[in-house]
């Protein structure tokens, strides 16, 4: 990660997930992110496109739209929508948090570099599936409106934390010189 709000968005989303694949969505406390809310945005993960239930005012100006209830995929050329909406699916199904480049254009037609940030909420009985992330800008001070995003790449932002539960061995001679190290939880 190169920008440093998706490097702190990151570091806080590990710290609260505590060795789960994804944090559960009111582990995740706006005011601890207050400074990092302007570029973040909460998509819906149970309709098709990814609509914004909530996008960050930077990211509104950035964008140049009010973009509650409009579809991330629909934010990229038209071309693309597809491979961002499978990867969009990989985080959410797979619980995965991915950074991906993006290019975009300014209205006075200079290429943006951007940095998307997509990380998964726990699933839980009875509630939208939903994810977070941060777009923002790498470099200078962008004036939005940025037309014509582009997914340039993407990897997934760490390896995921597999818990094992601790093993007791019991140590059994069954013959001589033949020992046999039974395990059970």
């Amino acid at each position: 990660m190169k920008h440093p709000s998706s490097q702190a968005f990151f570091a806080y989303w590990d710290k609260q997930r505590d060795g789960a694949p994804a944090p559960d969505r009111s582990a995740v406390e706006p005011d601890a992110l207050r400074s990092l809310l302007g570029d973040m945005f909460v998509v819906s993960c149970d309709a098709t496109g990814y609509p914004f239930r909530f996008a960050g005012t930077r990211l509104n100006a950035l964008l140049g739209q009010d973009l509650k209830g409009e579809k991330l995929t629909t934010q990229f050329v038209l071309e693309q929508r597809l491979a961002v909406q499978e990867l969009l699916d990989i985080v959410a199904g797979d619980s995965i948090a991915v950074v991906a480049g993006v290019t975009a254009t300014a209205s006075n037609a200079t290429p943006v570099a951007l940095e998307l940030l997509l990380l998964p909420f726990a699933p839980r009985a009875h509630t939208p599936l939903s994810m977070t992330g941060l777009l923002a800008p790498l470099g200078s001070r962008v004036i939005g409106p940025l037309t014509g995003l582009r997914l340039n790449s993407w990897r997934t932002a760490s390896e995921q934390p597999r818990r094992f539960a601790p093993r007791r061995l019991r140590k059994l001679q069954v013959v001589r010189g033949l020992t046999v190290y039974e395990g059970s939880r």
